[in-house]
């Protein structure tokens, strides 16, 4: 069981990390919620014993885990934000809009959510999975690792069959690390949308990044992928 300052303690280090890549320590957050250090190193302690967080060979700072992430993952779900029209949003539906024929407006909302998360994006149109932007999941630097590498490549190998097996049945479908079917070493996290299409009711749009991203930001913008993709394709 966590306090409050704990889910927080446990957010705020995810999103650190999210953005740069790198352990976070005890100074940094005892600054943020104005409390001493040592106060910030017994509730990352008591997080690190649940399994939270880990520290990563000899450095003082910590990063997340899976479970930390899931735990992170289901407390945006449960909050349920409402969404915002933000740039990005509205370049998303933009392209999306503008895209003519089926095939190039899903296309078209794979190439934004790639240039808006900078994760892959992915798309099954008909039997085919259509993915983009494999330069920038591999230019992150979790997958300098050739090992990792390979296990990246066995879940894009595996996905598409996967998908259509599957079948998520949720709007939003969000998979962490481990929990991924195939390649779950591979530290990656899929974030995936079911959306109608003319080839299926049972469509996918979504992203394949490093489980280090900006859950929040990439599940909104997936979500908006996914319903924007529906109304236009059926407008």
């Amino acid at each position: 069981m966590l306090t409050d300052r704990q889910s927080k303690i446990l957010a705020a280090i995810i999103e650190q990390y999210a953005e740069v890549a790198a352990p976070v320590g005890s100074n940094l957050l005892a600054k943020a919620f104005e409390v001493s250090s040592a106060t910030i190193r017994a509730d990352m302690a008591h997080l690190e014993d649940e399994g939270y967080i880990k520290q990563p060979h000899t450095s003082a700072g910590r990063i997340p885990t899976d479970k930390g992430y899931r735990l992170y993952v289901n407390n945006l779900s449960e909050d349920k934000p409402q969404i915002t029209e933000g740039r990005g949003e509205k370049a998303l539906m933009a392209r999306v809009e503008s895209g003519g024929q089926p095939e190039r407006t899903i296309r078209n909302a794979v190439d934004t959510l790639v240039e808006l998360t900078h994760n892959l994006g992915l798309a099954t149109i008909g039997n085919q999975l259509y993915m983009s932007g494999l330069s920038n999941l591999f230019g992150q630097p979790e997958f300098m690792n050739k090992g990792q590498v390979q296990e990246v490549a066995r879940l894009l190998d595996n996905l598409e069959p996967w998908l259509r097996e599957a079948s998520p049945n949720e709007p939003l479908s969000v998979y962490i690390g481990q929990e991924n079917p195939v390649g779950g070493a591979a530290g990656c996290s899929l974030i995936i949308s079911r959306f109608r299409s003319p080839y299926s009711d049972r469509s996918y749009i979504g992203t394949l990044g490093p489980t280090r991203q900006s859950y929040r930001d990439v599940m909104q913008l997936v979500s908006r992928a996914g319903r924007t993709l529906e109304e236009v394709l059926y407008a």
